[in-house]
């Protein structure tokens, strides 16, 4: 099974009432499942609108691009080539 980015669960049959699926997850991001496999996430308007969301700086992107450089070079050079 995939990790799962949430606690909350339910499966398809589940979503035959999804307002019922909502309630039960009060206001958090549910999993979705079909035959026990992770298919989908069901995230509430009320989970978005409490999360306070921000721009990276440029000194971030650039650092964040400097700590990944080792990891992506050997890509980066496949693709030259191609």
């Amino acid at each position: 099974m995939d990790h799962l980015a949430t606690s909350q669960i339910a499966s398809m049959t589940d979503l035959r009432e999804p307002q019922k699926v909502l309630d039960r997850a009060n206001g958090r991001p549910v999993a979705i499942l079909k035959n026990s496999a992770l298919v989908a996430y069901l995230v509430p308007a009320e989970a978005v609108a409490n999360s306070q969301h921000r721009y990276a700086t440029m000194d971030e992107l650039k650092d964040y691009l400097e700590r990944s450089r080792d990891r992506v070079q050997p890509v980066l050079d496949y693709l030259k080539d191609k």
